[in-house]
Formats: structure tokens, sequence, C-alpha cells
């Protein structure tokens, strides 16, 4: 039985093949002309001696003389040459039937170019829907991957963490194992549930626990792929896809991104004739019309949920919603020890230690560090994963790779030594801000330098003052080039963004300033296909938005001050910080402290 490959590779054979068959019909007998002449004259030669031989096919005569040319001429039906007084015994005549040989020859030519034609048109077909032979007109068929278990599924065991969303979701595994479980107190399981997060949480993930749990037809299919260029394709895909469910009920639909085709209807795009907006339509009816299934649970995923049409998202359709968030320090930890358990691991990694120093990073994150320390420890030559892997890992995946090319010289690494001092020296000694954990002048990402600072604890709440010593921290990078160096570069530009943008939410979005007071002025009105920032809509005078940029610039001056005050009157260290930046282009957190105990001065957070 011949496979995709080898069934085209067959098929482009033939094509070559008859392609140059009429190529050769068509042109070969004009490649060498043989002159033809009258029955008469043939018949004059043939007596007169000068004919050696003569092939009759049909009624063509090719005849060779004897001087070595020949000739053509055609004959009347149902006569011979016998009949035009030509003496066999003299003339050699072969008496060839062309009857079988015309019929195939007529029903080629007239065949072969549609033949080519059909096959050409086959290929383009298939071609524009990039599946198998099959597919070249199943344009409505949807294409789920169904899974049914196997060696390699995924259970909630190794999910790490979100015990509150798997029990949510072993509910509706229990009830498609059990159903009269449920069913004899009443209770009915929800046709949809809505798994939506930050990227990386686990959504995915957890479909695939949800797979691999349930001893049912698991399909899966991206909400990209109900929409295609032909109107009405989506809607048709939608009804097949159930219909397979259907089919095989109970059984589990996941659709991942669901915001593909679930975005909210009437923005003013394409109308009510909008392809995607009839596929919505057609979702809808599916989960909750007048011919449903509820053996057919739907499960989608989705980071984008503010976008969601909210006919999704009343009772009856996905009226389960769970709500996935970063994970915590313990949830990291446990992360961590199962993505490496297929990596071995040197016995001076701390796991604990990662998970404490990775606060914000998702599930996927976390992966991906231990798959970038498995990199470097290859590129080592090395047989485990050790710490500094990990360190490096940690730094590649938060600050970009390292770019040693990019090095910088004279004035330039002075002002960026004392730049990178300054963000150090005030965040150190402002108690709400995060410790230093390297100073470091060697280019990482977009960055010449960095200062490293990693949370000590995961915050889900901010306060003023944090804000306020974060600010300064920022700007103490600009504060310090002025101080010392009586100058101001470009490199504080996006410290200054990041300043500007962390004082407008205090002012205009979380109530901080004493003067413009507890409101909100953030509220904006989303149309959806233009974008948050083209349709913002402020709810605020002239002269309250001159107040809040007053606030603004305030708030920035106030932490500029800070850091200025902090700089100048601990100026002794702030130039061995940098004198040691310039020599050795990195400094350690214990480095670090070192100085900073050399000159009698404690860190605000030792002090904790």
């Amino acid at each position: 039985m011949f496979n995709h490959s080898r069934l085209r590779q067959v098929a482009y054979v033939i094509f070559i093949a008859l392609f140059f068959l009429l190529l050769f019909v068509l042109f070969n007998s004009k490649s060498n002309p043989v002159p033809t002449v009258p029955l008469s004259q043939v018949v004059d030669e043939a007596q007169s001696g000068q004919v050696k031989e003569i092939d009759v096919k049909g009624n063509q005569l090719d005849i060779k003389l004897n001087n070595g040319s020949e000739q053509k001429s055609v004959k009347e039906d149902s006569t011979s040459l016998t009949d035009y007084k030509i003496d066999p015994a003299k003339v050699s005549i072969n008496v060839t039937d062309t009857s079988s040989s015309n019929l195939w020859l007529n029903i080629l030519i007239s065949v072969g170019p549609i033949l080519l034609f059909v096959i050409l048109l086959f290929f383009i077909l298939r071609q524009a829907q990039g599946g198998g032979a099959g597919k070249a007109f199943s344009f409505t068929q949807s294409q789920p991957k169904l899974f049914v278990g196997g060696k390699n599924k995924v259970t909630f065991a190794d999910v790490a963490g979100l015990e509150e969303s798997k029990e949510e979701l072993s509910e509706v595994v229990e009830f498609l194992k059990n159903p009269r479980k449920f069913e004899t107190l009443g209770a009915e399981v929800p046709k949809g549930v809505l798994l939506f997060g930050p990227p990386g949480c686990g959504k995915t993930l957890l479909a695939k626990a949800v797979a691999g749990e349930a001893n049912v037809p698991f399909f899966s299919i991206s909400g990209s792929e109900f929409v295609e260029l032909f109107v009405g394709v989506g809607a048709a895909r939608v009804r097949d896809l159930f219909e397979k469910a259907k089919h095989n009920s109970p059984s589990i639909i996941f659709i991942d991104e669901l915001d593909a085709v679930g975005r909210q209807r009437g923005t003013g795009l394409g109308g009510t004739h909008d392809e995607r907006e009839q596929t919505l339509n057609q979702i809808l009816v599916e989960m909750d019309g007048f011919d449903t299934d509820t053996r057919v649970i739907v499960i989608a995923a989705t980071n984008r949920s503010d976008v969601l049409d909210p006919a999704l998202l009343r009772p009856g359709r996905f009226d389960r919603r769970i709500i996935l968030t970063l994970p915590t320090r313990e949830e990291r930890e446990a992360i961590l020890k199962i993505h490496s358990k297929n990596k071995p691991m040197a016995k001076d990694v701390n796991l604990d230690k990662m998970a404490a120093i990775t606060a914000g990073f998702s599930g996927a994150d976390l992966e991906n560090l231990l798959n970038e320390g498995a990199i470097l420890a290859a590129r080592h030559g090395k047989k485990q994963i050790e710490e500094k892997e990990m360190e490096e890992a940690l730094e590649k995946v938060v600050l970009g790779p390292e770019k040693k090319s990019r090095l910088l010289k004279g004035k330039e690494k002075e002002l960026s030594a004392y730049h990178e001092a300054g963000h150090a020296l005030v965040g150190e000694l402002l108690p709400n801000t995060d410790p230093v954990h390297k100073i470091s002048l060697v280019s990482r990402g977009e960055a010449l330098g960095y200062t490293w600072s990693l949370p000590e604890e995961d915050l889900y709440i901010i306060t003023r003052s944090k804000f306020r010593d974060q600010l300064a921290a920022l700007l103490g990078g600009r504060v310090a080039e002025e101080v010392v160096l009586n100058e101001i570069s470009t490199g504080a530009e996006n410290d200054l963004r990041r300043s500007t943008k962390i004082a407008r939410e205090m002012v205009a979005n979380f109530g901080m300033s004493d003067k413009i007071g507890p409101i909100v002025y953030g509220e904006r009105e989303e149309l959806i296909f233009l974008g948050k920032e083209l349709a913002e809509h402020k709810i605020l005078s002239e002269k309250t938005a001159s107040m809040i940029d007053d606030e603004i610039r305030s708030t920035i001056e106030q932490a500029y001050e800070k850091a200025r005050a902090i700089l100048v009157s601990h100026r002794k260290v702030l130039d061995d910080i940098a004198e040691l930046l310039l020599k050795n282009e990195e400094i350690s957190r214990k480095e670090f402290l070192l100085i900073l105990k050399k000159d009698h001065v404690v860190s605000a957070h030792q002090k904790k």
C-alpha cells in the first residue's frame, strides 16, 4: 500500500512520461520531412522498376526507391496496389493493420491534454489544503487530534501545583467515568470549562492531563483551525467536530486559544457576515442549542479572557471558569523537581534556592531554565548540571545572552560603572527594594550593563512606600552620573521610561497621590479591533489632566532627590563600588556586602 509520498512520486513520473509522449507524437513526424507524391507517379515508377519496397499502413503508403530515397503517398479506401497494376513480384509490398494503433493514438491525442490538466489541478488543490490526497476537496471537515491514551500520556501527577484547578477538572473526569454518582443527586456536570491565565502557566498541560486521566475520546483542536479563506468553512468544521464527538460520546473537546474565534461580536469589522463571527455563532449553538449532548464536555484555554464574547461565558456554555495563576515558591520548587527528573543534577544545585529567586516565573519559564542549564553543561563538556550552569542559565533567561564582543572602553566604561553603582547602592540602602544579587558591566540583551536584584519573597500587594523606593533605585543610575561626572547620558533612557510608567500608575490608577486623591483616571472604553491605546477614552478634564501630569513630575522629582541624598552622603562607597566594577567588570552580592562593611555602611536588608 503506497504512502502519500510514494503516491506523489509515482504521479509525478506518470505526468512527466505523458508530457514527453505527447511531444514525441505531435512533433516527431516533423523532424524528418518526407515528400508526398501523387499515387499516379508511384504507379509509373513501380511499373518502370524504380520502386524497391512499399509499406501499406491503411491508406498511407511509405515508398522506398532503388536509389535509396523515400516518398509518401495516399491510396483510396478499399483498394489494393494490385488494382493499380503494380506487380508484387517486382515490388515488395508489406501490409500492416493499423486500425488498433490509430484508435489508441487518437485517444491519446484527444484525451492526453485533458488528463494532464486534471492531474495538475489535483496537485494544486492538494497543495492548497496542505493535507493528503483525500483532503483536496474536504474543506469543511475538521481535523482534530484524537487522544485515547498511550505510554507517554500526561496525568495529574505530572502537573505540579494547581491543586484547586486539578480538583475542578477531576470532577469532570469522574463524571465521564461514573455519571450515575452525580445524576442520583440531580447534579449536572458543566457543559464547558474555561481555563484562563497568563502564558505558560499550564493551561494546555492541564488539558493533556485530563486526556490522560479520562478513558474517553479526547478531541483537541486550535481555535485558529476553524477559520479559513472560504466563507462558511469555520461553521461547517464546528458542526463536523461536534458530530464526531457525539458519535464517540462520552467524550471531551479541547479548544486551544479560544480567543481566535471567540472574540466579542459587533466590533464593526465584517458585520454579521464575518467568517469568525459565523464560527462563533455555531460554537454557541452546539454548546447550548436545541440539539445538544450532555455527554460531550468542552474544555477551552485562553490568556485573553477579557476579549471573549459574553455569550460564551454565560451559564450553560462555559459556566465553569478556572483561573490559573503564576506558581508560588512551593509550586515552583515542585515544578523544578518534575522537570529535573530526567536531568543529572549535581549535589550543589539547590532547587529550593532556585525556586526562591525565580519569583514571577511561569511553569514554562522554569522548564526553559532547566533546559538552558542542561545545554550549557553539555557545551562545557560536563556530565552533570552544576550550580554554575544554573546561575548562568538564569541570567540568560532573565537578562538575555551575554555579548562579549560589545565592550565598553574609556569614558563610556567609567560612566557605565558609576551608573550601575548608583543603582546598586540606592537599592541596597532603601528598605522597600529587592536585595542586589549582582552588578555587571558585561553586556546582556540590549543592556550595556546591569544591576540585578532578586526578590526575597512573592508579593501580591505593592505599597506606596515600595513604589517610592523602587523609583529612587531606578533613578539612582542617572543621579550617580550627575553627582560624580557632572554629566547625563542616554544610558538612563529605559530607567526613565519605567519610572514614568510607575509614577503614572501610582497617580492615575492606584490613588496614591494626596493631591489627586483616591480616584481612578485610567479607565478606557476598549474597541477591540483598534487596540487599547488608540481607543482610549479619557474621562477627565484638561485641568485634571494637567494636575495628573504635575503629580507625576512631582513623584519622580521626590524619588530623584531621595536618590541624590543617599549618593551624596555615601560618596566614598559609591567610588569604591565603581572602582571594583571597573577592575573586575562583575561584582557578586558577597563582594558587594564586603565593600559596604569596609566603609561601615549597613544594608537595609541586613537590618530586617
